[in-house]
Parts: C-alpha cells; sequence; structure tokens
C-alpha cells in the first residue's frame, strides 16, 4: 500500500462508479484491546459482499482523508484513509492506519465479491 495521493485515488473511485460494485467496510479500534486494558471500550462496524452502485466517490480532507460515495439514496463513508492500492484481482483497497500501523478503517471496492 501506498501514501493516498488524492488525485489518483479520485480516478480510481471514478473508475467503480456507476457499476454494480461489493463494497467492503471494516472499522477497529482494535478488536483485543480490551484483552490488554482493562476498561477500554471497543467498537468497530464490518459490512462485507454489500452491492452498490455510486454515483460519485469523493476524496476530501487532508491525511488522514475522508472517502464518500454517493448512493442514489444516501452515502457510504470512511474517515481515516491513509493508505491505498489496487492489488493483483483490480480491487482497489483503502486503508486507515493509525502510528502504530494498526489498521483503524479499511473500504475495498471490488467488480467482483471478495472471498478471503
Amino acid at each position: 500500500m501506498q501514501p493516498v495521493q488524492p488525485n489518483h485515488l479520485q480516478e480510481l473511485l471514478n473508475s467503480f462508479a456507476n457499476k454494480d460494485v461489493y463494497i467492503h467496510l471494516e472499522t477497529t479500534n482494535g478488536a483485543y484491546a480490551g484483552h490488554f486494558k482493562e476498561g477500554f471500550f471497543n467498537a468497530g462496524a464490518f459490512i462485507r459482499n454489500v452491492v452498490v452502485n455510486y454515483e460519485l466517490g469523493k476524496v476530501a480532507g487532508d491525511s488522514p482523508h475522508r472517502i464518500g460515495l454517493k448512493l442514489p439514496y444516501g452515502w457510504i463513508y470512511a474517515q481515516g484513509i491513509t493508505h491505498y492500492t489496487v492489488d493483483e484481482k483490480d480491487r482497489l483497497l483503502m486503508a486507515g492506519l493509525d502510528p502504530e500501523g494498526k489498521l483503524a478503517v479499511s473500504l475495498e471496492i471490488s467488480e467482483t465479491p471478495f472471498t478471503y
């Protein structure tokens, strides 16, 4: 993964617009953090292989970036994106890594279902 280059990432988001695509969106502040720090409140969210057709994808803000996908009746939104890549299956993988390099948020877009 490489640090977000907003113009390039915007081009990639545009390439998936107006197509049926599969979305993976995940947030975590440490699934096992409660085990190591008593009283730590753990929260997260996860969706996988939800098919959407977004009309507009948008990179906003300074690093860490906000990524928004405008749907006909709402938005998908990920805050804290710092890195991205296109993998060997042509999936756009975006991640927000904390200062220690741990995953805090991921947003992934693919024309085929996620199977890993």
